[in-house]
Parts: structure tokens; sequence; C-alpha cells
């Protein structure tokens, strides 16, 4: 098919009874695009996950447009508001604080649900914190796992850490700057202290930091520091063949252990201390 008929006939956007998923920048106001510019002047509203945020945007390239609450505090009393908005023929962008929405916050559940309705949902790409620090942290960036932020609770937070301490793969963590020690922390207790890490600080911004090679400097750094500002962890997934050589070693131990008398508890907490990893991860190897 003739690639000129096909832009001939596309409608101009934004076109009517769409709902727009726009990419913002995550830092330097800069990285957003034409397009989404566009989106965000001529839809009938946008719905901002903080509209003193995006504010800051729409004043920086004179834009004027309606602009509404949307965030997780009160997403379920407006979605129903922005699908009817939608099959009347409004158009509406969806932008979050920093980058791409839908990525740990609600835009995620407006996009499924607009989905559901038949209502026509299109993405315009933009900065992404998780991709722009796994691309410049240098280390194996083909095939990776975004976990975004992690569970607070703790035996679900464990349940996570245990699976990031097995994975082969790089793995991508969002933190607040006032959990990163503790997070820090956890990893040294499941991963140990060699494992290579990469924290991502203030990224595109004018204070930009990327601190780290291994678990161990990350922690010594920020020891003595007040963390602050806007923080992505990418931390190395482990090499297979010494995963599977240290989990039968330690198999192994464990079960010498137990037959000559110890609890399954005391022997996980002996072998964890020996080791210097985390009795959960002894414990769960029986």
């Amino acid at each position: 098919m003739n690639n000129n008929f096909l832009l001939s006939h596309r409608k101009e956007e934004p076109e009517n009874g769409t709902l727009y998923l726009v990419g913002t920048p995550i830092g330097n106001l800069n990285d957003i695009s034409q397009r989404a510019l566009n989106i965000l002047k001529n839809v009938s509203l946008v719905a901002c996950e903080d509209t003193r945020q995006t504010k800051k945007i729409m004043s920086k390239f004179n834009i004027s447009n309606k602009l509404i609450s949307f965030n997780k505090h009160n997403s379920s009393t407006k979605i129903p508001k922005i699908i009817k908005d939608l099959k009347e023929g409004k158009s509406i962008a969806i932008v979050s604080d920093a980058g791409m929405p839908g990525i740990c916050d609600p835009g995620e559940d407006i996009a499924r649900i607009a989905k559901s309705e038949e209502i026509d949902l299109i993405c315009i790409p933009g900065a992404c914190a998780g991709l722009t620090a796994l691309v410049s942290s240098g280390l194996p960036s083909s095939s990776f796992i975004f976990e975004g932020f992690l569970p607070k609770k703790k035996i679900d937070r464990d349940k996570i850490l245990l699976e990031i301490s097995k994975h082969e793969k790089t793995t991508i963590i969002y933190e607040s700057p006032y959990r990163l020690k503790k997070l820090l922390k956890e990893l040294y207790g499941f991963c140990g202290g060699d494992r290579e890490i990469i924290i991502a600080r203030e990224l595109t911004k004018k204070f930009e930091e990327h601190i780290g090679l291994t678990i161990d400097e990350v922690i010594k750094f920020f020891e003595d520091k007040e963390v602050i500002g806007e923080i992505t962890v990418v931390l190395k997934g482990i090499n297979k063949k010494m995963s599977i050589v240290n989990e039968v070693d330690l198999k192994k131990d464990l079960k010498e252990l137990i037959n000559a008398g110890l609890s399954l508890s005391a022997a996980s907490k002996y072998l964890a201390k020996k080791n210097g990893i985390n009795k959960s991860i002894i414990y769960n190897l029986k």
C-alpha cells in the first residue's frame, strides 16, 4: 500500500473521542516533543497527576488549557467521568508528574478501562527514568526486569527482594531518597556486597549523578550523606553458573547442619552470617 496514501488520510491530532497517554520530561523540560506539546495544547482537557507540575510545562511553552487532577487518591472517582467525556467525543490527555503515564501511576488503570470500553488510545512517547537509567548504567540492557517501587509490607518486600536476588537479568527499581539507604542494606543482605549496581540520581537535571559499581561501594558513598533527588536503581543480574553452584553448596551445608541437630531457623541464621547474606534466602532453600 502507498505510504503517501496513508499519510494523506491520517486524521490530524488530537482526534475526537481519543485518550492520549503523553510522556513528559523527567527533569529537563526541553525533553518534551513537539507532538506532545500539540496534544497538550489542543485536547479538550489534560488530566494531571499534579496540576502544579503540569503548569510548569504549560507555562514554559505558553500553553493554556483546562487541567484537572487525576492521581492515585482520586482516580476511582475521576475515571468514570473521563470515560463519559471520551464517549461524548472529547479528546483527553493523561500526564504524570514526570515520564510516561501508566508506569507506577493510575494511568495504567484508565488505559485498561478505556481499552475495555473500545475507546481509541494513543501513546505519545517521551522520557522514562527507568530506561534512561538503564541505558546509561553500562549494565546489560538488552533484557531486563522492571520492578518499580517495591512493596512496603515486610513479608511482600522480602519476597520480591528474594526474587530480585535470583534474577539473571538486570533489574530496575524506583525508590524514594528517604528510603534508599534502607533498600541498599536490604540488597546487601539478599545479594551480597559485590553485586554490581548503579544509582542514577536527578536524571536529565543539573546535578545528575551516576553512583556506584558495587553495593558495598554505594553503601559507603551514601553513609554520611543526605540522599536527595529522584532515584532510580539499576542492579546487575546474577551469573547463572555461580547461582547454581552457590545454591547447591548452601543446600548441602544446610542439610548437614540440620542432620547435626540444629533447627532450620538456627542453621539458616548461622549460614546467613557465615556467607554474608539474608537469613530468608537460606531458609527458603529447604
